[in-house]
């Protein structure tokens, strides 16, 4: 990662990457498996064409948003639920997928953040030369038809709609989706100059914990254009930000607030969420967890089950409430969704099916005080 050419950021802005950006397949492992990966990118309204300008105090929020979402299930095996699955969701809570059974067209690296899969080659390009690695970005467009690849500084794609064999079915907001950008990286998960965490501290390294998830970067600018449909985006130091998760598959129930659209010179970001999730070496045993994560100008927040308090009051859709407390730190985090979102898939012992609701619609408020002292307050209606 190369380091930023001056500007505002560059006093705080990290370039390390986070534990367990590599890819967790193991060709050895048995059982069910699947690893999954989400990278946003929130276009501002100067960004995009012909927006109404902003009136004074009201919170700065991007008018436009797009998550792209990637899973392997069931690799190198013959399972109901094997597949790659390619999800992006647009602007106004559009979407679109493509999905193959075949899993043996992608690859990711194992040392850091790297992945990639070929739906489709070119009609020129030989069937034995499927992309393993990344790929520049001419070489990328000159071999591959439909697909994907993306590392911690680079993301670039052509994907169809395509839904044979994912499960259940989503409404389509467009057919096609193209896309290349570059990213750099600003907060990551932890302290700015300090040792990057693992988002489930050491709990992350063992495998009877699952799933895990593991936040890539919590603020990152990247730069360059999506193609969504027939409608052209381009951006300059857009925020952006992604996740991962690994394991058998996600929890029974979850919830989640991921917002890094305030607007503000220090890069406030704010990643929060819980679920339930089985201990598979207790019969019949679940466990509620929750954490919250708020990063600002370098400095990092974390509350976690370990080192503070965390309670939530949330509804199935539309209002998430959540106080958190750590070494003298007190948090509020108030959402509500203001959309009725979409429905997504994700990766379940089922396959990859419809189970979960998102939105970039949602307003957000978050507080943070220390030691008594109200020194944070920030708004967003684009969580």
């Amino acid at each position: 990662m190369a380091p930023f050419d001056g500007g505002k950021y560059k006093s705080f802005a990290s370039s390390l990457e986070t534990p367990h950006s590599g890819y967790h397949f193991h060709p050895q492992r048995k059982g069910r498996f699947m690893e999954g990966w989400y990278f946003k990118v929130a276009i501002p309204a100067k960004n995009t064409p012909a927006k109404k300008k902003k009136k004074k105090n009201q919170p700065a929020a991007p008018d436009d948003s797009f998550a792209f979402m990637y899973s392997i299930e069931d690799p190198n095996l013959d399972s109901p639920a094997s597949g790659l699955g390619a999800q992006v969701m647009g602007p106004q809570d559009t979407y679109m997928v493509q999905y193959s059974r075949d899993t043996r067209r992608f690859w990711g690296w194992t040392h850091k953040l790297g992945l990639g899969g070929t739906f489709r080659l070119k009609d020129q390009v030989d069937s034995s030369d499927y992309p393993t690695t990344m790929l520049t970005e001419e070489d990328f467009s000159a071999k591959v038809l439909r697909g994907f690849q993306v590392s911690s500084t680079w993301h670039q794609g052509h994907l169809s709609l395509e839904s044979k064999g994912v499960g259940g079915y989503i409404k389509p907001g467009v057919k096609e989706c193209s896309w290349a950008y570059s990213t750099k990286r600003v907060h990551g998960w932890g302290d700015v100059g300090g040792k990057q965490l693992a988002t489930a501290g050491w709990l992350a390294a063992l495998p009877v914990f699952e799933p895990h998830w593991q936040i890539l970067m919590s603020y990152g600018l990247s730069s360059g254009w999506i193609r969504w449909g027939s409608k052209l985006y381009e951006f300059e130091d857009a925020p952006s930000y992604s996740e991962k998760n690994w394991g058998e598959g996600f929890p029974k129930r979850w919830f989640w607030i991921q917002c890094n659209s305030f607007g503000d010179e220090e890069c406030t970001a704010v990643t929060a969420g819980g679920g339930r999730r089985t201990l598979p070496l207790l019969v019949n045993q679940d466990e509620d967890v929750a954490l919250i994560g708020i990063h600002h100008a370098g400095k990092f927040i974390e509350i976690v089950p370990w080192n503070g308090d965390v309670s939530w009051k949330v509804s199935p859709w539309g209002s998430w409430i959540m106080k958190g407390r750590t070494k003298g730190f007190k948090v509020e985090l108030e959402a509500k969704a203001v959309s009725t979102g979409t429905v997504l898939r994700a990766p379940t012992v089922e396959g990859l099916i419809p189970v979960c609701k998102d939105t970039f619609d949602g307003i957000l408020t978050l507080k943070v005080w220390e030691e008594g002292k109200l020194i944070m307050e920030r708004t967003s209606n684009s969580a």
